[in-house]
């Protein structure tokens, strides 16, 4: 059994594990029992009532987090000649088509975010095996299948997340960094959950919003009021 340290030790008595917290109070503990040396990320789990093995159920998309995630994204776009600039202007990382999905086809996948030109699919659809379990393929769905590269970029740069629900019904994101004041990671943390309280599924049956805990990396969970859900 791993060993826990005095510095986790001393986190977790700051948690009262029976405890719902609001918003508020979470996002000021979860800076105050932040245990990492670095400038961890903070997450946001929210379990939601569906069942994601239904085609309506599966719930995926994207948010624009209004203070951003404070981590800076590779972004490669696959897109024709004349759309190389527009994507580089934006603030794309790579950009161009051939060269890139040779190099993807050789196994590189350093980025973060792949976005694509929808005439450019047929091509770019060959690296589903590489792209596809890293959640990187492009879909249409997340808008990172696009003809507006240069506005999908900069998007993606200003703090524009995808997520999916998982196979227990979960949502997984990062929301920000313990940098963060905690009134900035509760705006990001609403506009996350205020989407997907929009997304429900009219098929949906029972409670929706089923738990939600927040966390930075190496520190301990913080369950919130599922009430917090408006």
């Amino acid at each position: 059994m791993a060993k826990v340290s005095k510095r986790r030790k001393a986190a977790n008595a700051k948690v009262d594990s029976e405890k719902l917290y609001n918003l508020d109070e979470a996002f000021s503990l979860v800076k105050e029992v932040n245990t990492t040396s670095f400038d961890a990320s903070v997450d946001v789990h929210v379990r939601l009532g569906v069942d994601p093995r239904k085609a309506d159920q599966a719930l995926r998309g994207t948010v624009s987090l209004p203070n951003g995630t404070g981590k800076s994204k590779k972004v490669l776009v696959f897109c024709t000649p004349d759309k190389v600039q527009e994507a580089l202007d934006a603030g794309a990382d790579y950009a161009g088509l051939e060269e890139y999905v040779k190099k993807v086809q050789g196994g590189w996948t350093d980025v973060d975010v792949v976005i694509a030109m929808p005439n450019v699919m047929s091509k770019v659809g060959r690296l589903g095996r590489i792209l596809g379990p890293r959640s990187l393929m492009p879909n249409p769905k997340t808008g990172t299948v696009t003809v507006n590269v240069g506005a999908a970029v900069k998007e993606v740069k200003k703090g524009k997340i995808a997520f999916r629900v998982d196979k227990y019904g979960i949502i997984h994101s990062s929301i920000g960094r313990v940098s963060f004041s905690a009134p900035q990671l509760k705006e990001n943390a609403m506009e996350l959950i205020s989407t997907l309280m929009r997304m429900k599924p009219s098929t949906a049956k029972g409670i929706y919003v089923k738990s939600i805990t927040v966390a930075s990396t190496m520190s301990p969970g913080i369950s919130v009021d599922p009430k917090e859900a408006k």
